[in-house]
């Protein structure tokens, strides 16, 4: 029955991920694909609608697996899935939290989760990239170069430059979205 197969699925990846939506992003990648409900391609579109959307990526990601693969009750149940294990770990820790920081042992455990999450993230922004600039995502693969994403990732890049230098401060996540949509639309229709 794919509702109960999306809610453990999902329920899996919010008790099992650590670091938040962007340490999701590979255990969600490695589920979905497993199973068959997306293709590769249709994952990095995916993961590029979710970062795009308001809200929490890894919530965006659960609910639109589930839309594409149980429609309005598949996309509720990815949610629940994935929002519950952390809902029912904050309500412990919000009731214990006073206590539970003068453990040197959460302390550790906590600093040992760290550098766990970053590799995660990176390992997912690199397979990203690899798999949309140059078109790997296996052993085996063609290469296909993929100039316009490249080139759009540049102008991103110096944007960002650009605007550290002569503002003294990052340009917004929203901006950077919105110019990188235009310059998608501008490249590609081309």
């Amino acid at each position: 029955m794919i509702y109960l197969e999306l809610f453990l699925t999902f329920l899996q990846i919010g008790a099992f991920s650590f670091g938040g939506g962007y340490g999701m992003i590979s255990l969600i990648r490695e589920k979905v694909l497993m199973h068959g409900w997306l293709t590769e391609e249709e994952m990095l579109n995916m993961i590029a609608v979710a970062e795009s959307t308001p809200g929490p990526i890894a919530v965006n990601m659960a609910t639109f697996v589930g839309s594409s693969q149980g429609g309005f009750l598949g996309a509720i149940l990815a949610t629940l899935g994935v929002v519950l294990p952390s809902f029912f770990i904050i309500l412990i820790i919000a009731a214990l939290i006073r206590n539970f920081m003068k453990y040197a042992g959460v302390k550790a455990f906590l600093g040992g989760i760290r550098p766990c999450v970053v590799g995660l993230i990176l390992a997912t922004a690199i397979t990203m990239f690899m798999s949309t600039a140059i078109g790997f995502s296996g052993i085996g693969d063609t290469l296909a170069t993929d100039f316009n994403g490249i080139i759009i990732f540049a102008i991103l890049i110096l944007i960002n430059i650009v605007a550290k230098l002569a503002f003294k401060k990052k340009p917004t996540p929203i901006l950077m979205i919105l110019i990188s949509a235009g310059l998608g639309m501008l490249m590609y229709s081309l």
